[in-house]
């Protein structure tokens, strides 16, 4: 064992588990995927670029070396077999463990202490390499010192010097491990550390506007609930000269903010995010940023487009409708429909962004909603969407609407559309949902659903809001409910008398069939 692993001195008793997200989970079988990833491995595939840090030593025993990983996919073993080694190492190393699928010897392995992890590590090679997977250690740190840690090359590492005490040491020294072969752990390692692929990134299907009126947007693209990406609407915001790093960090005076399961200090977020090269990058999305840091929210403005918000009649009972979102590249947001059928628009300040969007009656492949919509069983990361299943899209009929936002634009993302965004350098962005005229009877079917306890998110009065929200509505607009159910009723009633095709080509008059050219 790594001499390292005996400073591991932070308690061994742990937080419960927490319970794995339905969407989190890789799927086990990935055939279709498997040539190119032997391709990768080998470096015969010219369409998966690596990162240039790849090829540098972190000699922080992650399990990383020079030139290439522990871990090397099964297509590999084909030409293994005929070595001198010959077969695959997992099986030899693993013991009783052997017949668990990798994904299942993972969540396994997760109950376990950081002491008991580093020593199953030297129970065999084999194991030293699965002990090495980084996700591992990561929720052992998130899970024993939230966001007080500084981030040291790797996650393992991290736990290694705060167990010391923060005192600096060798970092354990990473064995030459050959012949373990594994999709599942090579993919993740793939993923953490390719480059997007240039087909990934070529389309911009987005209809882009600059300099509508607000009676154009609505009628143009809110009305038929379409997306637009919007140009020259964030020229007065201050955010855009002002944000930098050394601005946000000096009047965020160490104000904690959300990121993923835990809370950080910028300084700490921008450690971890200037040295981390992992598949699925710790993402700042805080909806309380205005309260910790007012000179914020006066930093920018609500575009006029967006600016008839309804849900304000609940005043400081709204659900959260706001936040700041930095992250690096790499970070993003998986599939997933915005909360509470709400519309929403995302303003990026710094950086670049991808997006994919499908439209409500499209799921977009690789993603499995419940029938209820409470869960979403989706890849594990971005990259592994874009590796697996971006492909399937080019011969679907209704193709995804994709578009590269940068600094100073603005994406309308309308409600129900399905979405993916990817930050392709380090971005800092403000987005809001909101709730328009055009989309109130939608919210307010969506929160009586008999399952609002689950699906409303943002606030707790999941149960009640429905009753809350329409009674503070009656209230503020008298009759608007009323009359928008009307003109719902109307348009119905106008698509069912919509002429069929055999309804114009018969001649009412004879009985006939009538002919026009």
């Amino acid at each position: 064992m790594p001499g390292a692993f005996h400073s591991l001195l932070l308690p061994t008793k742990r937080k419960p588990k927490r319970r794995r997200r339905r969407g989190s989970k890789r799927p086990s079988k990935t055939t279709k995927s498997k040539n190119r990833l032997a391709d990768a491995a080998a470096g015969d595939d010219s369409s998966f670029h690596l990162k240039s840090s790849v090829h540098a030593d972190p000699g922080d025993g992650s399990g990383r070396r020079r030139g290439g990983y522990l871990v090397q996919p099964l297509g590999n073993l084909l030409l293994a077999a005929a070595g001198p080694t010959g077969g695959n190492l997992r099986d030899a190393g693993l013991g009783a463990l052997r017949p668990l699928p990798d994904d299942v010897l993972l969540d396994v392995l997760c109950l376990l202490a950081a002491r008991d992890l580093a020593r199953l590590s030297a129970a065999s090679r084999a194991l030293y390499v699965v002990a090495s997977h980084d996700p591992l250690w990561r929720a052992l740190v998130l899970d024993e010192l939230g966001g007080d840690f500084a981030f040291s090359t790797s996650w393992r590492a991290t736990y290694i010097t705060a167990a010391s005490g923060g005192r600096t040491h060798r970092p354990p020294r990473a064995l030459e491990i050959r012949g373990f072969y594994s999709d599942y752990l090579f993919q993740s390692w793939l993923c953490a550390n390719m480059e997007m692929r240039p087909e990934w990134l070529h389309r911009n299907t987005i209809e882009r506007r600059r300099g509508m009126s607000v009676e154009q947007f609505v009628s143009e693209f809110e009305e038929p609930n379409r997306p637009v990406l919007l140009e020259g609407c964030l020229e007065c915001w201050p955010a855009l000269q002002k944000w930098t790093r050394e601005h946000l960090l000096k009047v965020s005076a160490r104000k904690k903010f959300a990121v993923g399961p835990v809370s950080m200090t910028l300084d700490r977020y921008f450690h971890y995010a200037d040295n981390v090269q992992e598949e699925r990058p710790l993402y700042l999305f805080d909806a309380k940023f205005t309260e910790k840091v007012p000179e914020m929210g006066r930093d920018y403005e609500v575009p006029a487009y967006f600016r008839e918000d309804l849900f304000r009649v609940l005043g400081e009972e709204r659900p959260d409708h706001r936040w700041v979102i930095i992250g690096p590249a790499g970070s993003g947001s998986s599939f997933h429909v915005d909360p509470n059928s709400t519309s929403a628009w995302n303003a990026v300040i710094k950086g670049a962004k991808k997006w994919v969007m499908f439209p409500p009656e499209v799921v977009p492949p690789g993603v499995h909603p419940s029938a209820d919509g409470a869960e979403v069983t989706s890849p594990v990361s971005i990259m592994e969407w874009f590796m697996n299943f971006y492909g399937a899209c080019k011969t679907w009929e209704k193709r995804p609407i994709e578009c590269i936002c940068r600094a100073g634009e603005v994406v309308f993302v309308p409600n129900g559309w399905w979405h993916l965004v990817i930050n392709l350098e380090e971005s800092i962005a403000i987005t809001q949902n909101y709730v328009s005229r055009r989309n109130l009877l939608n919210v307010l079917y969506f929160l009586k659903r008999p399952n609002a306890s689950e699906l409303v998110s943002g606030t707790t009065d999941r149960v009640i809001l429905h009753d809350k929200f329409r009674n503070a509505i009656d209230r503020t607009y008298p009759g608007m409910i009323k009359q928008l159910e009307l003109e719902a009723q109307q348009k119905a009633a106008a698509r069912k008398k919509k002429v069929s095709f055999w309804e114009s080509a018969v001649d009412a008059n004879t009985g006939g069939f009538k002919f026009s050219f």
